[in-house]
């Protein structure tokens, strides 16, 4: 389902967007705190991102930039901040587009619209915590680092990030790689575990996938 994460501090303007967004029949909802908002923004794994400028903490402009050079998502500026200048800077760290307060809901749905579009001709990107991955590719971004899987990896780590944060297993992923769990070398899964821990490792990731004895496996990018 697409979800779309409004970052707005106006607890009262967060929900009416929210509230629009989901009679549009989008999975909408809004962050709360702005302690840490990067890292709740991307445990979140969003779609789309509606982000303010006028945060408290770090701004909407730094919030843009950090978010660009880790993930994948749009970002969709939505301000009260009206200036060309503004426009030009938050363009020029990463947002897509561009709208200024008061937006009529139906407009910033159809901009929401337009971008959810866009990516989606061009990417078929899966993220969890920090992490995006390209399922076309099994190209893996983590902050300005990546990696090319192997296509067995690839569809390991894949069924872990789109299960995330629940546990997948061993049966579910022997299915899902593999076609079926039955007639299956019983060492073949924890081989293929090996050597996708061994190549996340390159990127300082070797630790996040965790196994829980007789259950199976789970990933824990919380803080990434």
């Amino acid at each position: 389902m697409i979800k779309i994460l409004v970052v707005e501090d106006d607890v009262y303007l967060r929900e009416e967007l929210v509230t629009a967004f989901t009679r549009k029949g989008y999975h909408a909802m809004g962050i709360s705190s702005f302690a840490a908002p990067e890292q709740e923004i991307l445990t979140q794994s969003p779609s789309l991102v509606v982000l303010d400028l006028n945060l408290p903490g770090k701004s909407g402009f730094e919030l843009c930039k950090w978010l660009k050079a880790r993930a994948s998502f749009p970002i969709l500026i939505l301000t009260a901040r009206d200036t060309l200048e503004d426009e030009l800077a938050a363009i020029g760290l990463g947002a897509d587009d561009y709208l200024t307060k008061p937006c009529h809901p139906d407009r910033l749905a159809a901009r929401a619209k337009r971008l959810l579009q866009t990516y989606g001709k061009f990417k078929n990107i899966i993220q969890a915590g920090g992490l995006s991955l390209d399922t076309d590719t099994y190209k893996l971004l983590y902050k300005e680092r990546y990696i090319l899987l192997p296509d067995t990896e690839g569809k390991i780590l894949r069924l872990l990030m789109e299960k995330h944060p629940s546990l997948t297993s061993r049966s579910e992923l022997l299915t899902y790689v593999w076609g079926t769990e039955e007639y299956t070398d019983e060492n073949i899964l924890q081989v293929n575990m090996t050597r996708l821990r061994k190549n996340l490792g390159v990127i300082g990731l070797g630790e996040i996938v965790k196994t829980v004895w007789g259950q199976g496996y789970c990933l824990e990018v919380t803080g990434l």
